[in-house]
């Protein structure tokens, strides 16, 4: 494949930094563009001195800044976001700023440049609750949260660019995303790092409900192969579900892990299965996950000494970081 001179929002992430590290390693230039709230620099620190790759402090929502960064690029990966479920009750005019108003910059700016494609990071948090499983793309979009409801407008606004300015975009909808360097630190999130944390401070996991419920992890590997193919197609005006092909127990995650567990309360608004249906990818792409649950759980074992500065949430800490949570949703749902 010819080299493409690509710009990735959200470069320093967790997803982000892992893309780009695919894109230098294919050949390509990178121009990284993050404003560091919750990237780091040292997620691009095996790529240091790479004459490909450069890096932009910039914030999305600033387009006077960002739009300059766009001149002479071809590819656009934007996943550059606010995420969490908590804070976005608590602050959803932030969310709205940088997950739409952002999105909408990347959007014109990639327009005014005259880029040649456009991939988004969308999230299979707007499908809310299905009513199917595995969930298709064709499924309703009932966000129940801010964070979903901005990241699925923010996926309207990729696609609107793409039909009305004809700039050729692919939504890709991401399912449970897990592997190193996914963020140790900040608000109460992912169940990862968590329960990484926890085992290595001898704690039990604190598992939700009964444990029974199931997630779609998905390799970060595989997440950023997704990524590569959507930009060498001839795609667009397309969703896609990135997924595992498999749903797995929260319970089988804590087996795998090995270590006791505590169980708090179930969360409103969560549901009790996210499973994709990922025929549409594997159709248009030839895309499919390489990296097995359990294999995937393995590496992120191999690596746990880096979440020994995470925090250690037990019951008590959890109820009080997610005591909005209940307050919003319960109301929804009862």
């Amino acid at each position: 494949m010819a080299q493409r001179r690509c710009l990735v929002t959200g470069g320093a992430g967790f997803i982000g930094s892992h893309l780009t590290d695919r894109l230098l390693a294919e050949g390509h230039e990178v121009r990284v563009v993050d404003n560091f709230a919750t990237g780091r620099r040292e997620n691009l620190s095996q790529a240091e001195g790479n004459p490909r790759l450069s890096i932009h402090t910039c914030d999305i929502t600033d387009f006077a800044a960002l739009q300059p960064l766009f001149n002479g690029v071809e590819w656009v990966f934007h996943l550059g976001a606010l995420a969490d479920i908590v804070p976005s009750m608590q602050k959803p005019l932030d969310y709205r700023k940088a997950n739409v108003d952002g999105t909408f910059n990347v959007c014109e700016a990639a327009r005014l440049a005259g880029v040649s494609r456009l991939v988004y990071a969308a999230s299979s948090s707007c499908y809310g609750i299905p009513d199917e499983f595995p969930t298709p793309e064709s499924a309703e979009a009932k966000p129940q949260y801010p964070y979903a409801l901005t990241k699925y407008l923010g996926e309207q606004t990729v696609l609107h660019w793409a039909q009305v300015y004809n700039i050729p975009s692919v939504s890709l909808r991401l399912f449970n995303v897990y592997g190193p360097r996914s963020r140790t630190t900040g608000a109460y999130g992912a169940v990862f790092g968590v329960f990484l944390a926890q085992k290595l401070a001898g704690k039990p996991f604190t598992v939700v409900g009964d444990g029974s419920q199931t997630r779609d992890f998905t390799y970060v590997t595989d997440v950023v192969d997704a990524f590569y193919r959507a930009a060498g197609s001839d795609q667009s005006g397309r969703i896609y579900n990135i997924g595992s092909s498999g749903t797995y127990s929260v319970n089988h995650l804590c087996d795998l892990l090995g270590g006791e567990k505590t169980y708090i309360p179930k969360r409103p608004g969560e549901p009790d299965c996210t499973f994709a249906d990922a025929s549409r990818v594997r159709a248009d792409l030839g895309w499919k996950p390489q990296v097995s649950f359990e294999l995937g759980v393995r590496k992120m074992l191999d690596q746990i000494d880096v979440w020994r500065s995470a925090p250690v949430w037990d019951p008590a800490s959890i109820a009080d970081a997610t005591k909005d949570w209940f307050a919003y949703l319960s109301k929804k749902v009862a």
